[in-house]
């Protein structure tokens, strides 16, 4: 590792003037996957500062029955709180399948949101990584490409969003607040997570310095009926090949609200309004409507030369995730 100077804080003012002070610094959250950075020397910068002592990691009821997180609250904490579990479990769900009992132990909700990909070459120093470094190209796309994404890619990357809780989150139209030199904000989630387009290196629209805050779920009754489904190669701490999040509302056998995210087969968490669209108004016990929503959905897929199976497996899941939520909502 190369040399890092290191701040640890304890209010968000400083913390933020600190970042903003040195155009080379890096906040330090839960740390699962920055110290890893650092380690590899994919991550080099010059100062970390630590937020772990900021006072921004309560989960706090809204007034509309939503759910505020702060950034800090750790994975477990959020996976585990009353009013997750009930309101909307499935991002209880999501927490619990992202990864082991330690790293979410550790592990924080902003954080979680500002990880970067798990491309082998992005972590690899010396092949090619348009995030890595802009320009030097996308090794991924005529080499190992198994685990790569197949919806939102561009010729310059097709990494694979890693986020689990992302995938609910984004369905469930969550809201970012962010606090910086310039004051605060609120981001949309959907709009938090960026295409890779020509510019993969930048994966979220914030400024140097900003810092999450906090989480917003708003109140989506529907969601006390909602499921998280994960395929991966082995049951345990393993990323997703295929992911889908469903919150379904239905009245008298027929689907009256229905919210969809995909996760393991995007560049971004990746909010399934096609399929939305095509089940509203659809027969909850429809199988051929969940198919045509699946395949609409996942029609501007494309594939690389070892990953097309996701485009299928994708479809697959995201109707058994459907066919769970359609018995559940009747019940709600």
């Amino acid at each position: 590792m190369h040399p890092v100077a290191y701040t640890r804080v304890s209010d968000v003012t400083t913390a933020i003037a600190q970042a903003s002070a040195d155009p080379d610094s890096e906040f330090l959250a839960g740390g699962t996957t920055e110290v890893d950075m650092l380690r590899i020397g994919v991550a080099r910068p010059r100062r970390v500062v630590d937020i772990n002592d900021l006072p921004i990691s309560r989960i706090e009821d809204l007034p509309d029955g939503g759910v505020r997180l702060g950034a800090m609250a750790r994975m477990s904490d959020v996976a585990r709180a009353p009013a997750v579990r009930e309101r909307f479990p499935m991002v209880a769900q999501a927490l619990e399948l992202g990864a082991s009992a330690q790293l979410r132990n550790m592990a924080s909700m902003g954080g979680n949101l500002m990880q970067r990909v798990r491309c082998g070459y992005f972590r690899d120093g010396t092949a090619p990584c348009n995030k890595r470094e802009p320009g030097s190209g996308c090794a991924a796309i005529g080499g190992i490409n198994r685990t790569h994404a197949v919806l939102g890619t561009s010729d310059h990357c097709i990494a694979t969003h890693p986020s689990d809780v992302a995938v609910p989150l984004v369905a469930l139209d969550a809201v970012v607040h962010l606090q910086g030199p310039q004051g605060s904000r609120t981001v949309d989630f959907d709009d938090f997570f960026l295409l890779p387009g020509n510019t993969p290196e930048r994966e979220h629209p914030i400024g140097h310095g900003e810092l999450i805050t906090a989480i917003d779920i708003p109140a989506t009754p529907m969601a006390r009926r909602s499921t998280y489904l994960k395929v991966r190669d082995r049951e345990s701490y393993e990323f997703a090949l295929a992911a889908a999040a469903v919150a379904m509302r239905t009245d008298g056998g027929v689907i009256g609200e229905v919210r969809v995210g995909l996760g393991g087969v995007a560049t971004k968490p990746w909010r399934a309004r096609r399929a939305e669209e095509i089940l509203t108004g659809a027969r909850a016990d429809d199988r051929d409507a969940f198919e045509r929503a699946a395949r609409e959905e996942m029609a501007p897929a494309v594939p690389r030369s070892m990953n097309g199976f996701k485009i299928e497996l994708a479809q697959r899941t995201l109707v058994r995730a459907l066919e769970t939520a359609a018995v559940m909502g009747e019940a709600a």
